[in-house]
């Protein structure tokens, strides 16, 4: 299992590695001066000039990579192309704290819905259980999320008035006034994830109660509540890992347009900001982090599996 462990982590380091430098390239081959792009177009040669020696922008692209990767494991991320040229660490690590808050409630949310609904619908295969868990699920899934979370906030805010139809965090918010803040957009992402969940886990455990060793621990007197929970939930899991692996990357990266609809000061509405303001620092920043999340989200789903599954140790 450590042998195994380490593999893992050198892939991901190596993973991280490369995307830093795609990452890297792609936003130093945008169109345009970089600095006329952030001054403007009559900006003179002197603020030019002072504005590429500041942030590094006159060196060769390699070095400024090299400097910038370096800078970036030292927890030393550069100042923003904004005004007062804030630390970018502390500007990302803020949003990326209510962005994680967002999608710990989502996935509270998500996980044990999609797994009941996804039981109870192999479970009663065929029943009208089944039909409605299932149409349910695939009509959510195609629903974009700004259709979803424009439909919650008419509902619950602008015609009930349960809800607030914006969100944010204050740091002397309590609980229950934290959870009424993210409560409609963490339902507005959650209704986006849980339909594949939930057809994953359902597609799993039809799958499982099928085989032959189901009916073998059946035939030798063990309960069905143990046959199924203890069996075969246990081996239907481990497709369903992979795809809330892939959901907690998403979380991380793809909440853009949720924080936008709802107003949400988290990272994808940062990231948004960030390239309309041609904010290299931030952008290569939020970049790393979202493919350091979706790697790390991997490798917890091949330690889940590893688990779950010791063929996967041995090999």
């Amino acid at each position: 299992m450590t042998r195994y462990l380490i593999q893992r982590l050198l892939l991901l380091v190596a993973t991280l590695i490369l995307t830093s430098f795609i990452i890297f390239a792609l936003t130093n081959l945008l169109p345009g001066d970089i600095a006329r792009l952030v001054l403007g177009r009559d900006a003179s040669p002197t603020a030019v000039a002072n504005f590429e020696e500041q942030f590094g922008l006159d060196k060769p692209p390699m070095r400024q990579y090299v400097d910038w990767l370096g800078g970036f494991v030292t927890a030393d991320w550069g100042r923003s192309f904004t005004a007062g040229n804030p630390p970018v660490r502390d500007l990302v690590l803020t949003r990326l704290g209510n962005s994680m808050r967002l999608a710990g409630l989502t996935l509270l949310i998500v996980i044990p819905l999609s797994l009941i609904l996804g039981v109870l619908a192999a479970l009663r295969e065929g029943s009208w259980l089944d039909s409605t868990i299932s149409i349910v699920s695939l009509s959510v899934v195609g629903l974009p999320e700004f259709v979803t979370g424009i439909v919650l906030i008419n509902v619950f805010a602008l015609t009930l008035g349960w809800l607030p139809a914006t969100a944010y965090i204050a740091r002397d918010m309590s609980i229950l006034a934290w959870l009424r803040m993210l409560i409609l957009p963490a339902l507005t992402a959650s209704l986006v994830l849980v339909g594949y969940i939930t057809r994953m886990t359902r597609a799993g455990m039809l799958e499982e109660l099928k085989k032959p060793y189901v009916s073998t621990a059946t035939l030798k007197g063990l309960s069905w509540r143990r046959v199924v929970f203890g069996h075969a939930l246990r081996n239907a899991l481990l497709p369903t890992i992979a795809v809330i692996a892939l959901s907690i990357g998403w979380l991380m990266g793809g909440l853009v347009v949720i924080e936008n609809v709802f107003n949400y000061p988290g990272i994808g509405s940062l990231l948004v900001t960030a390239v309309t303001q041609k904010n290299l620092p931030v952008l290569q920043a939020i970049s790393v982090l979202i493919v350091f999340f979706y790697s790390f989200a991997n490798l917890v789903a091949d330690l889940l599996f590893a688990l779950l599954n010791p063929r996967i140790r041995l090999s």
